[in-house]
């Protein structure tokens, strides 16, 4: 069991068994064992699958859980992902959490393959944002990660993003990433810095500048995109961020951009379909 999941997982049944699954409990008879399967109803890209086996665990113990279909792999209708044997009332008390956790990280993964598919021949790739479902970004970056697109920070914790509300509290993007540097320096951390630019001119005074590690490109149209690619000719790593959507996504791509973030990836996915029957 990752010990990560452990809160995750007893708040999650918490909230929906409360004190009791008096359904189960009033119709099935407490030693009745049984099986069920999970059965995809829609093509995609299946995420979840080893998440779903420590829901399993973390309930019950025995329950004994079979695996034909493994995390990343495409799926179809009638695909027949894992069969899950023992308790009944374990059965019916897990079904709901795993099959929203199941369901929830396969979209996750089936929209990143279509952004990763979009992109092949270029050089580009796909991020993820921290737009996410409290209590399940780690999950749903894994399930990014799955689907063939690329993490980018975690959180708050992990780099240093000076955006523009950052930039604007700081008097300037001069002074943000002078003292982001100070900062560094006086906790004694390692982290990179990528800086927000609106503009043009916001990117010359950051070319100007210097001390960051990636340049995100917010909100640019195509043309202006090109023109700040060259500009920063390699000197530094590009991201395009900001109303990019699967129809434009290559064009971005072709400007020569090293990462593209979607917020999508994660924040309005839909669920792929997906059943737990009983066998």
């Amino acid at each position: 069991m990752h010990d990560d999941l452990i809160p995750f997982l007893q708040r999650a049944f918490a909230e929906d068994i409360g004190d009791g699954d008096h359904t189960t409990l009033s119709c099935i008879p407490a030693g009745a064992m049984g099986k069920s399967r999970l059965i995809i109803k829609e093509a995609g890209v299946v995420a979840g699958v080893e998440v779903a086996k420590e829901v399993f665990h973390y309930f019950d113990p025995e329950l004994k859980v079979t695996v034909f279909i493994q995390d990343g792999s495409d799926v179809k209708p009638g695909d027949i992902v894992f069969e899950v044997e023992g308790r009944v009332h374990s059965l019916l008390q897990t079904e709901r959490l795993m099959l929203n956790i199941m369901q929830r990280l396969s979209g996750v993964a089936t929209i990143t393959r279509k952004y990763v598919k979009a992109l092949e021949g270029t050089k580009t790739h796909v991020l993820d944002t921290r737009k996410t479902t409290p209590g399940m970004r780690l999950l749903e970056k894994e399930a990014v990660k799955l689907g063939g697109g690329v993490n980018h920070r975690i959180g708050l914790f992990d780099m240093i993003l000076l955006k523009d509300n950052h930039v604007d509290f700081a008097g300037g993007i001069e002074n943000a990433i002078n003292r982001a540097h100070a900062y560094l320096k006086a906790k004694g951390k390692q982290l990179k810095i990528e800086i927000e630019v609106r503009s043009l001119d916001e990117l010359e005074t950051v070319m100007k500048v210097g001390g960051v590690d990636r340049i995100m490109l917010d909100n640019f149209d195509l043309e202006t995109t090109k023109k700040a690619v060259e500009r920063i000719n390699g000197q530094y790593e590009t991201e395009s961020s900001g109303g990019i959507t699967l129809e434009n996504l290559r064009q971005y791509a072709e400007c020569g951009v090293d990462f593209i973030s979607v917020g999508a990836l994660t924040h309005s996915v839909k669920s792929l379909d997906i059943s737990f029957k009983a066998v």
